[in-house]
């Protein structure tokens, strides 16, 4: 990739925000179609088995673990992946376990995987991790009675960056690097639902050191090495940029009071992936600050139920 393809570009012309939604997954010029989901009510209840699985070694040499929260029940379940935030720099598979099980508990086989911290290795390790994961859970999902054919995610902060990137970049030669042994499968997503993604890291980056936050501008300059891939590796640009890439359906959950990511922020790259011809359902949390899934009340009740009917609409699309 040449220096100008990493250079910011001016904002583009974008298309009426009204424009018609593209229905499923679709590549700018080129869109796959996925296979038909299974039977999925968001209102049901199910016991789960939780257990964790090692699904592969990064190289610091760190196991990367995978926490599965199976329901118990015949199957086949539909099969989501999720991606922990912190900063690229903190957290693993756990920091979202109670939105783990709400959402396992209704019928879903979710996989909550630990990813590479940027002082282990910068950008692109951690969409190495996720792009990797994707396709080892597709050859593996069988084994926990989920179903491999419409692969979902759920991202929260910077784990909603790393997916993304992957949903908009998933043959990306960078990203697909960890060969997957004896499998013929690639890393394609049916959708995402995120809380509070950084779908700007440019504008985020400069929120933080315009406040004063210290530990985050660190956070940013460890993870984006050389520097201009923080421009590279921009959702919001890499759609400025018209670059050819996938446009899934997304869901992005933003709390009114985030002063992590800012809802301008956000608002404005809704507004670009529909205006590129996504599908994109965008929600306002009144009086919710950037993790307020993280605390038990109306609206954590609230996005669970959310990503619930999301993820049904989805199956059934």
């Amino acid at each position: 990739m040449t220096k100008g393809n990493f250079a910011r570009r001016d904002v583009l012309k974008l298309m009426a925000v009204g424009a018609v939604a593209a229905p499923a997954a679709r590549l700018i010029g080129a869109g796959p179609a996925h296979a038909a989901g299974v039977s999925y009510d968001p209102a049901a209840k199910f016991d789960l088995v939780v257990s964790e699985v090692e699904y592969r070694r990064n190289s610091a040499g760190r196991a990367l673990m995978a926490r599965i929260y199976q329901p118990k029940g015949q199957g086949p379940f539909p099969t989501l992946i999720d991606l922990h935030g912190g900063a690229w720099n903190r957290k693993d598979r756990f920091a979202e376990e109670p939105m783990d099980r709400a959402i396992a508990a209704s019928g879903v086989l979710v996989v909550a995987i630990d990813m590479t911290v940027a002082p282990e290795a910068p950008y692109p390790a951690c969409i190495q991790d996720a792009n990797f994961a994707v396709r080892w859970l597709k050859v593996n999902a069988a084994k926990w009675r989920g179903d491999a054919s419409k692969v979902g995610v759920y991202g929260s902060s910077t784990g909603g960056h790393v997916a993304e990137l992957l949903a908009m970049r998933p043959n990306d030669p960078r990203y697909n690097a960890i060969p997957l042994a004896g499998a013929n499968v690639d890393a394609t997503i049916a959708y995402a639902a995120m809380r509070s993604p950084i779908s700007n890291t440019f504008a985020r980056f400069e929120n933080a050191d315009r406040r004063k936050r210290d530990e985050m501008v660190k956070a940013n300059k460890t993870f984006f090495v050389p520097w201009e891939t923080i421009h590279e590796s921009n959702p919001q640009e890499i759609l400025e940029r018209e670059e050819k890439v996938s446009l899934i359906p997304l869901l992005i959950m933003q709390g009114a009071l985030d002063d992590n990511v800012l809802p301008e922020v956000q608002e404005k790259f809704a507004k670009t992936y529909k205006a590129a011809g996504g599908q994109i359902d965008y929600h306002l949390f009144e009086n919710s600050v950037h993790e307020w899934v993280a605390e038990p009340g109306p609206q954590t009740d609230k996005a669970r139920e959310m990503v619930k009917q999301f993820i049904a609409r989805q199956l059934k699309a």
